[in-house]
């Protein structure tokens, strides 16, 4: 399957590609990485060739400083053995990562964990951000989506003489409810009324859309209706979020896994980085957007991204979709750039499409 879009090298002079590889360097690289993602450690010459290469340490050595002057592999402080640079990484995803599909009690868990959320559409989104997260590792993220589906139902229901809940229901299932104050003098047929006038002038329209519009209404409304009706018909427009972009919510789950494989002073301080990063809530949004541009899983490796160029951290997102493959929002992972990728990439690709089908109002 087609995962990721290719990205351009933002790491200065382009490093080799695959194609500028032979096959023993092709070998090698592929080994060193995967050891890599494994272990978390830097990679020897010695445990390449203990693990089945009829190669001399030294022939690969000299393999090894080919792919460090190439730009694809590099060695931290003094030790002997490689890592791979975020190039390496690119690299290696894109060309030789073997990505299979996960199993069926893993699917079985994200169908199990998912049902039945898809009537609270913020439950729904939680959910699958928390379950991601566990499976997954890292810390899992969702941008919730614009919604443009129409009104089909508005209702305010009293809940003590001076609370209620107003109530917004979507054509496209979802349902939005907002704790309001009641101000003195609100009876239960002010509560009726306000709702018979909003449900007239929204049903059918899109919230954003119609609030815009019923901005030139308001005084009309005040003439319409009485006092305590005209101020729930204020209040209700401005509680409903209407999926303006400056109200759409990020969840973030999972940041305790990012601390998880922090040994060293410097993973600690990438790990705070990380944390700060993490709370750049439009930063972050905009590129799980930006993730809608490719069919299937993208994949964001430290410098392709100025928010985690400084953390040198990794993002596997894919967007979650209608029916009619209409992008209702992305959902991904961030963690380390060592993610086991082979494991993540379909974790994210099947939570993302039950996702979907879930808030496409179908059964999974």
């Amino acid at each position: 399957m087609s995962l990721y879009a290719p990205h351009p090298s933002p790491f200065g002079s382009a490093p080799a590609g695959l194609g500028t590889l032979d096959a023993r360097a092709r070998d090698i690289f592929r080994r060193i990485v995967e050891t890599y993602l494994e272990t978390g450690e830097p990679v020897g010459s010695r445990t390449i060739s203990r693990g089945g290469l009829a190669l001399s340490p030294a022939s690969i050595r000299n393999t090894m400083q080919d792919l460090t002057l190439a730009g694809l592999l590099a060695s931290p402080h003094t030790s002997s053995g490689r890592v791979p640079t975020h190039a390496g990484l690119r690299l290696f995803v894109d060309g030789l990562l073997e990505v299979g599909d996960i199993g069926q009690e893993e699917r079985r868990e994200i169908d199990a964990r998912l049902a039945g959320k898809g009537r609270n559409f913020e439950e729904a989104l939680d959910a699958a951000t928390n379950l991601l997260s566990g499976l997954a590792g890292g810390a899992g993220i969702v941008a919730s989506p614009v919604r443009d589906a129409g009104v089909k139902h508005v209702e305010f229901v009293a809940l003590g003489h001076d609370q209620a809940l107003a109530v917004l229901v979507g054509d496209d299932g979802t349902i939005e409810n907002r704790l309001m104050p009641l101000s003195a003098g609100v009876t239960p047929s002010t509560l009726t009324e306000a709702s018979n006038f909003l449900n007239a002038r929204l049903k059918g329209r899109p919230l954003a859309e119609a609030r815009t519009e019923m901005s030139a209404e308001l005084d009309a409304a005040r003439r319409e209706l009485n006092v305590a009706a005209a101020r729930l018909v204020e209040d209700g427009l401005a509680a409903w979020s209407g999926g303006g972009e400056r109200d759409r919510s990020l969840i973030v789950r999972g940041r305790a896994n990012l601390l998880q494989d922090a040994q060293a002073v410097e993973d600690l301080e990438r790990v705070r980085v990380l944390f700060d990063d993490l709370e750049q809530k439009e930063q972050l949004i905009g590129l799980l957007d930006g993730v809608g541009a490719a069919q299937g899983v993208r994949i964001f490796i430290g410098a392709e991204t100025r928010l985690f160029s400084l953390s040198g951290s990794a993002v596997i997102a894919a967007p979650y979709m209608t029916g009619r493959q209409r992008m209702l929002g992305a959902i991904g992972v961030i963690g380390p750039a060592r993610l086991n990728y082979a494991r993540v990439i379909p974790l994210v690709d099947y939570t993302a499409r039950v996702l979907g089908r879930i808030l496409d109002g179908q059964e999974t």
